[in-house]
């Protein structure tokens, strides 16, 4: 037991560490005491510490290089506090969370493609698959007539400079011709049969179904209180879209109208809706089939949708007018989704422009249209401008459906563009997190595509930035938003990523 005399000289001492510690700092304290420690280990042992202290000194060596990082973004806004977004719940529950999880085909359609393809028998099924979906994921767009008339030129002039005096015009049209398809892409319409849509529902109906199902549930989750009740898929194919509809909004939706040229798509997708029969009752009642978009301009619908279809129009021309007659007929959102490649992002963004520079407005609706998701902005996209040009795309996690060479989750990696009626001061100008996020002890880098129409390399820690938006940032992650007031004050970054491992 301690007399008051020993209990006083406890107090002072006390006090005396606390005035050393504060004339040291945070950082000389810790040095001292480690310091003493280890020569008091080394007293005990005989020995000294030699990779101790080096693993110290490199810690101290990184440690302002991470206040560094940090302080290139000085200038991030805090947290939208103003109509207290987050409530009472956590910040891994923030608005900007649009995350889905793992997603899963409904039990009554994956049952009804494997029974589809267990009655069929398609040889080397495997084989097939596979080359189907790596030739989907390396296409590229047709060449423009003009883009081949450019060439030609520039290929004319190339052989007339080293040209014998010998050649002939039709030699030179020859070799030009020659060289023309070599060094040109062939592309090729798909012509769906029976054969060749069951091989590919068995490569792309889970993946398709999880890229549209990741663009409903932003809606969905942005915008709880819409309803729709009638929606139309553009080049349906297997009707994975009516089935994530269904799944997003069941119990509002009334009339699905799925247009697709290949009768033999329409077929299966019918199929599948009934259970791999045709004498069952479709799983979801009211779904439509067409050859042919509807003519009438008076018909329009709650949310249309194209899925991996617009790239396979043969021109721009045709892209252009397909666009625009899709854009008449949405009453509220139209949902664009194509490949994660550099090729379905310029296609996404050509669609983007015909909607936001068009000028012709519909009788139906004149209100005009602005970008709802993934863009913050109207404005040219920043991916295209870089200096290195980057697709700007999303991942969505998949089960896949249980074949025989399925098994493993997969990512089906896609680019989207969701378009809606309206101001665009109707939106949420939050910025969009458009890279995998890096977490790093104490701060986070994240890559954000800004209202500004500008990226920003943004790296942030609850010391510099708060530790509302520090804790925002580190429970975010690709293709959410990170809750900003005014992302427009970020300065220019040059921050580098840094190593991965």
């Amino acid at each position: 037991m301690s007399t008051p005399s020993s209990h006083w000289l406890m107090l002072s001492r006390a006090k005396s560490r606390r005035k050393f510690r504060a004339s040291l700092g945070a950082e000389g304290h810790f040095r001292f005491c480690f310091r003493f420690a280890c020569e008091g280990m080394a007293a005990a042992s005989g020995k000294r510490l030699p990779s101790i202290l080096g693993r110290w000194r490199r810690g101290l060596r990184m440690a302002p290089q991470s206040r560094a990082l940090a302080a290139l973004v000085r200038g991030v806004s805090q947290v939208d506090n103003k109509s207290d977004f987050l409530g009472k719940k956590p910040h891994r529950r923030h608005p900007g969370i649009l995350r889905l999880p793992c997603v899963q085909l409904p039990q009554a359609l994956a049952d009804a493609a494997q029974l589809l393809l267990l009655q069929n028998a398609v040889p080397n099924v495997e084989k097939h698959v596979q080359a189907l979906t790596n030739y989907l994921w390396s296409r590229h767009l047709p060449v423009e007539p003009e883009e081949l008339q450019r060439r030609a030129v520039s290929l004319e002039k190339k052989f007339l400079e080293n040209a014998d005096s010998s050649q002939t015009e039709e030699k030179l049209r020859g070799a030009v011709l020659r060289a023309l398809r070599k060094t040109t892409y062939h592309w090729q319409e798909l012509s769906y049969n029976e054969g060749l849509s069951l091989v590919y529902m068995a490569a792309r109906l889970d993946g398709g179904f999880a890229a549209v199902s990741r663009a409903f549930h932003e809606i969905r989750t942005r915008i709880p209180e819409f309803q729709p009740q009638t929606l139309m898929d553009f080049g349906s194919g297997t009707g994975s879209v009516t089935w994530a509809a269904h799944s997003a909004w069941g119990q509002s939706l009334r009339e699905y109208l799925c247009v697709d040229r290949s009768a033999a798509m329409l077929d299966l997708a019918e199929k599948l809706l009934k259970g791999g029969s045709e004498s069952r009752d479709p799983y979801v009642p009211g779904v439509f089939f067409r050859q042919f978009l509807p003519v009438s301009p008076k018909v329009q619908f709650d949310v249309v949708v194209s899925a991996f279809s617009l790239s396979e129009l043969p021109s721009k021309a045709d892209r252009t007018e397909t666009v625009q007659n899709l854009w008449r007929k949405t009453s509220g959102f139209l949902v664009l989704v194509e490949n994660g490649t550099k090729a379905g992002h310029c296609l996404l963004m050509d669609a983007r422009d015909v909607v936001l520079k068009g000028k012709e407005k519909s009788p139906l609706d004149p209100r005009p249209g602005f970008v709802f998701a993934p863009c913050p902005h109207e404005l040219p996209c920043p991916q295209l401008t870089a200096s290195r040009s980057l697709a700007c795309s999303f991942s969505q996690g998949y089960h896949p459906i249980p074949f025989s060479w399925n098994k493993k989750l997969k990512e089906e990696k896609f680019s989207l563009v969701i378009l809606a009626r309206g101001s665009p001061e109707e939106a949420n100008r939050w910025p969009r997190i458009t890279q995998p996020v890096l977490k790093r002890p104490r701060h986070v880098h994240c890559h954000l595509c800004c209202s500004d129409g500008h990226m920003q390399h943004a790296v942030i820690t609850a010391r510099q930035h708060g530790r509302d938006l520090y804790r925002c940032a580190r429970v975010s992650s690709w293709g959410d938003l990170l809750p900003v007031i005014t992302p427009s004050d970020f300065p220019p970054s040059s921050a580098q990523d840094p190593p991965k491992s």
